[in-house]
Parts: structure tokens; C-alpha cells; sequence
């Protein structure tokens, strides 16, 4: 297949007026309505496409998708356009099944972050932002108590509530490596067409994602979330997953995928051969994580200057310095559970995998940083913005990054939902 352009990322704005657009020229078939707001007043726009005649509609077999939980993860806002479109050149998906799209899950953490068409690492990380978890829509219910979770969470627990979808899609992006797939309920046969797409597309498998670590894996690419008591927690989700939106339609007898894209590709996840010794390697890539950590965290806290560290007192500042404190926060956490529980046997696309999580890590929170000191004129920045500059060339250097245009990520993602639906619905119908 070949894609004759690429696109840009839509900001949340420009989604709004699309999705309007498209109500209007389907008016009885398409829906555009507010199903919240978002802590700054900005409107939740939820775009339905009605189910058709051809089979009878059934209470929960709605499907629901989930586009910009992760502010720095723009492609999710193009990927639903395109399957509202697609869905309307097509409806057979749609026979006794509503679509419901969520356009942007958090668009003021979008409007932190701008990725309109970047050219390199570099540019990606200019305008990065990323909030911390308990202010992430999807995660809050892991990190909050009830009555402290954010609009956006109950916006979208209501929503799930209200549709009782038979799937829920989560569409989620990584900025540098390959594509994967995370499950909260097996979907058998997926494996198939997941793997047929990213070989069409030239998108490489992360077999090995870091965030998966150990997880049961029907097919490259495909993780299943452990269920409780299982020995498989994932050293990158140290919350309760359960706790998390992505399980709330399990109420429903849902199931919930996260499909994961990269914006820059690299084949180093995509291999399967055992690395010769993951223990060594990981303990360096710990080391590197904890002292790169290191140098972030001393410009953060004035160390080098006769700054004080920067307060919260700034309104603009604040996210992006609570973000950079709960990234540094983390790390240490992180870095701990390489070095304990290190496997003796382990691919080398696992530990690039790894490499990769851990280079983002320190990047982002000083990505972040350098967003405000240049802002206020601090004289650290300078240094900082070198730092930054050096790490996202040898980020891309190391794993040879490869540019994956916005319409073949959007297409990927397309179709690996369609393929989870059909799977998933094919199943259902088994004997």
C-alpha cells in the first residue's frame, strides 16, 4: 500500500472542527458531543458513529477509542479520524456496533506539548511535556484516592459506564522504537494481522517492550497484562494496573487494547537474539540512567548557579516542574529494579528496549526543564540545552532512527484496531 503523503499531528482544536465537520456532512449518522470538561474548561468531544441495520444491536457491543491520554502522543487524535472515515466508506464493522471516539482525553496537557510535524529527535523535545502520572487520565485512578481524581478520569469512567463497550482501544505512541500491543484480556488471532501490518508498513515489532517485561505474549508484539497474583508485575508499572481506566470496562465483560506506534522506528527492537550478558548490560544502563538523572537533578535544584530552585510559584511553570519532579522521582525506582531483578536470559531486543526507556527518561525531564529556565532567562540554560541537544543525537545515533510518516502510524493503528474488533467479535461468536 502506498501512502501518498504525510500529515501533521492535530492539535485538539483543529480535531474539534474536523470532528464537527464530519457530523455535519453525516447528520443521523455521525455525532459530535461534550461529554466533559477538562480542568482548565476545555471541552471532552466524544464523536460517535451510529451502528447499522445489518445485524440487531446488542447492549455492549459498543466500541470505544481512546485518542490523547498521553499529551506527547499526538497520533491517537488522526488515527480516530481516519477510522470514523474509514467506517463510514466501510460500515461493515458497524453492523449492530456504535463506534464512540474520544478525541483527546487530555487536551490541556496537549496544549503543553506541541508536535505539529517534527523533523528530528530534537524537535520533538523542544515542546515536550508530559504530566505526571496522577494527573495522566488513564492512570490517575492507580495513584489518587476517589474523591481526588481529575475531571478528565471521570469524564472517561463515565463514558465507559454509559457504553459498556465490548472493546475499549486505547491509542498510544513511543517516540523512538517499534510497536507493540498491550491486553487487558487475550484476543486470539490478533497476532495475525498486528505482525501482517507492521511488515507491510516497515514498522518493526517491539518483541521485546520494556514495559511488558515477562508478560504472557501469545505472538511478537502481543502482551498480555498479567492478572492478579501473577509473578509478572512489570518493573514499569509499579501501580495497579487494575486500578487504571484500561480495566474499568472489565465491569462490562470489556476487554481493552493499547496500541502502541513509534514516531521514529529502529530495528534494534525487533530482535529476537539472546544478548550475551543482560545482567552486565543492565547494570550499565542503570548507572547511565542514575548519573544522567544526576545532572538534571543538580541544574534543577541550582546546583552550578546561585539560583534557588525553581518554585511552583510560576502558573505556566508549574506542570512542566511537577512533571520533571515525579520523572526524577521515579528514576531511582527504576534503575533499582534493573539491577535487582535483572534477568539471566534475555533478547537483545529487550535490552534495547530498555536502553531506549531509560535515555527518554532523563531526556524528557530535562527537556522539560529547559522549556522553563529559557522562559525565565535562567542562566543554566545554556548548558542544559547542550545536554539536551547531545542526548538526542546520540538517541537517535545509537538506535538508527528512521522517520515513520504520521499517515503510515495512523494507518497502523487503524488497522490494528479493526483487526482487535473482528478478532475479538469472531471470538465472542465461537462455540
Amino acid at each position: 500500500m502506498t501512502l501518498l503523503r504525510d500529515m501533521c499531528y492535530p492539535t485538539p482544536q483543529e480535531l474539534g472542527l474536523a470532528a464537527r465537520a464530519l457530523a455535519d456532512e453525516h447528520p443521523g449518522t455521525v455525532r459530535l458531543r461534550e461529554a466533559g470538561t477538562s480542568r482548565a474548561g476545555r471541552p471532552l468531544w466524544v464523536l460517535s458513529v451510529a451502528a447499522t441495520g445489518g445485524a440487531p444491536r446488542r447492549a455492549g457491543r459498543d466500541v470505544l477509542v481512546v485518542a490523547g491520554a498521553h499529551a506527547n502522543e499526538p497520533v491517537g487524535g488522526a488515527t480516530v479520524l481516519a477510522l470514523a472515515r474509514r467506517l463510514l466508506r466501510d460500515p461493515a464493522p458497524r453492523a449492530g456496533c456504535g463506534w464512540h471516539f474520544l478525541l483527546c482525553a487530555d487536551p490541556d496537557g496537549a496544549d503543553l506539548h506541541r508536535t505539529p510535524r517534527p523533523y528530528s529527535l530534537l524537535d520533538y523535545h523542544r515542546n515536550f511535556f508530559r504530566p505526571p502520572g496522577p494527573e495522566q487520565p488513564e492512570w490517575a485512578p492507580s495513584l489518587l484516592p476517589p474523591d481526588r481524581l481529575p475531571p478528565e478520569t471521570l469524564a472517561l469512567t463515565a463514558l465507559i459506564d454509559e457504553l459498556r463497550p465490548v472493546l475499549q482501544v486505547s491509542l498510544h505512541a513511543t517516540d523512538l522504537g517499534g510497536t507493540w500491543v498491550q491486553l487487558t484480556r487475550d484476543i486470539p488471532g490478533l497476532a495475525e494481522p498486528f505482525a501482517k501490518s507492521a511488515a507491510e508498513l516497515r514498522i518493526p515489532v517491539e518483541n521485546g517492550a520494556s514495559d511488558a517485561a515477562g508478560w504472557p505474549s501469545p505472538g511478537p508484539g502481543i502482551f498480555v497484562i498479567p492478572q492478579p497474583g501473577g509473578e509478572a508485575a512489570g518493573a514499569f508499572h509499579p501501580e495497579d494496573t487494575r486500578l487504571s481506566t484500561w480495566y474499568h470496562a472489565h465491569r462490562y465483560a470489556g476487554t481493552t487494547a493499547i496500541v502502541e506506534v513509534p514516531m521514529w522506528a529502529s530495528d534494534l527492537v525487533d530482535d529476537p537474539t539472546p544478548h550475551p550478558d543482560p545482567r552486565r548490560a543492565l547494570r550499565m544502563l542503570a548507572e547511565r540512567l542514575t548519573s544522567d538523572a544526576a545532572l538534571v537533578a543538580a541544574v534543577r535544584g541550582g546546583g552550578g548557579t546561585r539560583a534557588d530552585p525553581l518554585p511552583y510559584g510560576d502558573p505556566a511553570a508549574a506542570p512542566l516542574l511537577r512533571a520533571v519532579d515525579w520523572t526524577l522521582a521515579l528514576i531511582p525506582r527504576v534503575a533499582a529494579e534493573w539491577t535487582t531483578a535483572a534477568p539471566a536470559e534475555a533478547t537483545a531486543a529487550y535490552i534495547a528496549s530498555i536502553d531506549a526507556f531509560g535515555r527518554r527518561l532523563s531526556l524528557r525531564a530535562a527537556a522539560m526543564l529547559l522549556r522553563v529556565l529559557r522562559t525565565q532567562g535562567h542562566p543554566a540554560a545554556p548548558g542544559l540545552d547542550r545536554l539536551v541537544t547531545g542526548w538526542c543525537e546520540d538517541f537517535a545515533a545509537r538506535f538508527g532512527a528512521r522517520w515513520v510518516p504520521v499517515a503510515t502510524q495512523v494507518e497502523h493503528q487503524s488497522r490494528t484496531v479493526l483487526a482487535a474488533y473482528d478478532r475479538l467479535v469472531a471470538a465472542d461468536r465461537s462455540p
